[in-house]
């Protein structure tokens, strides 16, 4: 079997697989393939292990009627259109659990820093503006006791939500398609409706899978029925939030502030307005940048692709029905 890995993967996830004597391709540059140089090697290959976020569109499994399997390293699949990967018994398989904490470190570090508007400041420093002490100046507030909206109350939520309740004894409610009966008995979690959990949070964090009925989901409708001290994080995708919306209710006083791992587009631009204010942090896609979180996604998606080579069930499937 020839497998095509477009970006460089942590060695453990190579050494699994050169184990295996499985043929690679690894790109050997740092560059982004063009779509047609990507689709050109994928049609040389049985295999995918994707890097990023390459659209495996409709078009792309009809120029690739060789693959028989994709092993994406990353727990979101919205890149990929899984009815076209059934219809053609493709699995896909992502990396899940492993980077829940390292997520969820991101979300928790975004909320506190736009609470404490740390951003902004650090850059008061750099710009020689530190001034004297003014106790009316730059205040922020304190999230003890605050209440935690979730929307997506999955694996990285939930750890948004422990960290949350452990350090802030923070009330949690959360919007889900289904209950999440563990965090409603481990950490008294709500569930609530969509309307409420705009309403009702003093932190509303991002934690779903995306889809299209999702698209800018949050929006200036949205944003205005939250309350004028709500944080807004999203560590998600950036395809959550309209951003010329939330740059509108940032500069209009209509929400507190808002934390940004993810943008729409992305990357963002240096010149993108919401750099600039005081009440919004934003990083650039860091949630799962740390060694233990990449190591243990580089052996998922080896795990997955190993699973193909010896004609097993991919352990982290997400169209599990391709093997009925």
């Amino acid at each position: 079997m020839k497998v095509f890995i477009n970006k460089n993967i942590p060695e453990i996830g190579i050494k699994l697989l050169q184990e295996k004597e499985i043929s690679l391709t690894i790109n050997p540059t740092k560059n982004v393939l063009s779509r047609e140089e990507f689709i050109k090697i994928c049609q040389e290959h049985d295999a995918l292990l994707n890097v990023g976020t390459n659209k495996l569109d409709e078009d792309f499994f009809e120029q690739c009627p060789n693959l028989k399997g994709i092993a994406l390293f990353s727990v979101g699949f919205d890149a990929v259109n899984i009815p076209s990967a059934n219809s053609r018994k493709i699995p896909v398989g992502n990396t899940p659990d492993v980077l829940s904490r390292a997520t969820s470190d991101i979300a928790f570090l975004l909320m506190q820093s736009v609470a404490r508007k740390s951003f902004f400041n650090h850059k008061r420093i750099l710009n020689d503006n530190w001034g004297s002490f003014d106790p009316l100046a730059n205040l922020g507030q304190e999230l003890y006791g605050k209440t935690l909206g979730i929307f997506g109350l999955g694996r990285i939520g939930f750890e948004m939500a422990k960290k949350c309740k452990a350090a802030f004894g923070m009330n949690i409610i959360y919007h889900n398609r289904s209950h999440n009966k563990e965090a409603e008995k481990e950490l008294d979690a709500k569930y609530v409706d969509f309307e409420t959990l705009l309403t009702e949070s003093d932190v509303l964090s991002i934690h779903s899978n995306y889809s299209e009925e999702n698209n800018e989901i949050f929006n200036a409708t949205t944003f205005a029925k939250m309350k004028s001290n709500a944080i807004f994080i999203n560590t998600a995708r950036g395809k959550f939030q309209n951003e010329d919306d939330l740059f509108h209710a940032l500069t209009n006083n209509i929400i507190w502030g808002a934390g940004l791992d993810v943008t729409n587009p992305e990357p963002m631009k240096s010149d993108n307005p919401l750099l600039s204010l005081p009440n919004c942090c934003v990083l650039p896609h860091i949630g799962s940048a740390t060694y233990e979180a990449r190591n243990g996604m580089a052996v998922c998606a080896a795990q997955n692709i190993i699973a193909l080579f010896e004609d097993k069930k991919m352990p982290f499937c997400v169209n599990e029905e391709v093997y009925n």
